[in-house]
């Protein structure tokens, strides 16, 4: 219950705070990004495997096709998006989706279908979590795109490698919640550090 009240209140003092910031970033998609969309829109599993609409600023061309795992330095993202994407600006409007019970402040990143929603026995039990802005398993991996860039068959090590450890650590996080730490992983992401979580520096 206290993580229910804490994000609903969170996210709508984050909105009042950063309403500057979200207008500012929307006029520069504007300007740089034109013939698109400001906002990003995309179906996610959520909780319980339900779909619900995330919502993030565009940092792609309009046009282009490519795999739903996101590499470093790909044609597909602009230089504003690249920015966007480097301090995470292009993920403020999911303050929205905290504010309305979609996602939570910490959780699992919500996964576009095929992922989560795929899952079977005991590794299905992540879906009970609200996915989050930002977790231990995104702290983890917060430079994955800079790692993919770097592999021969990025979208095999994603699925092989990286997904099944977001997983791991995902189930960790369900079965150990701790609201102290939920407090620290979100300190650790806004200033960028790293913490010490299940034995691991993350």
């Amino acid at each position: 219950m206290i993580k229910f009240i804490f994000d609903r209140i969170a996210a709508l003092i984050g909105l009042l705070i950063l309403w500057s910031i979200l207008l500012v970033v929307a006029i520069l998609i504007k300007i740089k990004m034109p013939g698109g969309p400001v906002i990003f829109k995309q179906k996610r599993v959520g909780h319980n495997g339900k779909l619900f609409t995330m919502y993030k600023f565009r940092s792609m061309k309009v046009d282009h096709s490519g795999s739903s795992v996101s590499v470093a330095g790909e044609s597909r993202i602009t230089p504003l998006g690249a920015i966007l994407r480097r301090y995470k600006l292009d993920e403020l409007p999911e303050l929205w989706n905290v504010l309305i019970g979609n996602m939570s402040f910490v959780g699992p990143r919500p996964d576009v279908p095929g992922y989560a929603d795929q899952l079977i026995g005991d590794d299905r039990e992540v879906l009970k979590l609200r996915p989050g802005i930002t977790g231990p398993a995104s702290l983890k991996y917060r430079d994955e795109e800079e790692l993919l860039a770097k592999q021969a068959n990025p979208q095999k090590y994603n699925d092989e490698v990286i997904f099944p450890d977001k997983v791991r650590i995902n189930r960790y996080y369900l079965h150990h919640y701790s609201f102290i730490k939920d407090i620290q992983m979100i300190f650790c992401t806004v200033l960028g550090r790293r913490m010490k979580y299940n034995n691991e520096i993350i």
